[in-house]
């Protein structure tokens, strides 16, 4: 399916939030999906991911997580400079402040004529997997899938300390699941907790584990996987399908 792209800005907390914004190309009313992404934001690789999950037809608004902080457009090298800017950057946030800008983008995605209002689902990676945990804590959120979400088990997420980890049964969706078991941000140990954590919430999940490492989806970097990130791909796309489109 063809795709569109744009740019549009929302204003939270009296900051402009640019959101990134690919859809089909054909006229219509599609799912939405509020995307994250990792710590480097909006750089070529996750432009992609944004434009590869609109081809299946989807409208999917990815927001600038650091739009307080970095000015509009800033995209972050992902080498060890850039690493530490953007960690920097994230421990600089409030927690609220992540949590204003999903409404912000699900408000624009309800409001939005080219979506169906009553499908809107979430995803991210590494940082933007633990956003679109929280995301799934609103009530318009369908699914989420989370790939690789580092931080949960212990409330790293921004300035402060985030609650994620205590309010699964806030989740009123299905959940999908992506880890790497070379991943050292989330070790098995990490898995567990969050799977475990989601069995004793009785929230519908699925997970999958690949032997790969973290951010092995991102096509830039030495860590890419290729085969694990087409079969991962594979199933986030049956997941959203049979979510939204059955």
């Amino acid at each position: 399916m063809q795709i569109v792209k744009r740019n549009i800005e929302l204003r939270v907390d009296d900051s402009l939030m640019r959101v990134y914004v690919a859809s089909p190309k054909a006229e219509g009313k599609y799912p939405g999906i509020v995307f994250y992404s990792d710590i480097y934001q909006l750089g070529d690789a996750i432009i992609r991911l944004v434009n590869y999950l609109a081809g299946f037809g989807y409208v999917v608004a990815a927001p600038e997580i650091f739009h307080r902080i970095e000015p509009i457009g800033a995209v972050i090298e992902p080498d060890d400079l850039g690493r530490m800017r953007g960690n920097d950057n994230a421990r600089k946030t409030l927690i609220s402040e992540y949590d204003n800008d999903t409404r912000a983008v699900i408000n624009w995605l309800k409001n939005e004529k080219s979506v169906i209002s009553e499908k809107i689902g979430t995803l991210g990676f590494c940082i933007g997997g633990h956003l679109a945990f929280r995301a799934a804590f609103e009530s318009e959120i369908k699914a989420c899938v989370s790939c690789y979400p580092t931080g949960i088990p212990i409330g790293k997420l921004g300035k402060g300390v985030a609650d994620t980890i205590h309010r699964f049964a806030e989740i009123k969706g299905e959940m999908l699941l992506i880890f790497g078991t070379q991943d050292p941000h989330i070790p098995e140990q990490d898995r567990h907790t969050i799977i475990n954590g989601l069995e004793t919430a009785k929230i519908p999940h699925q997970y999958f584990c690949y032997e790969a490492e973290h951010t092995f989806m991102r096509d830039d970097g030495y860590r890419y996987d290729a085969e694990a990130a087409t079969s991962a791909w594979r199933e986030i796309i049956a997941f959203l399908e049979r979510k939204f489109k059955s």
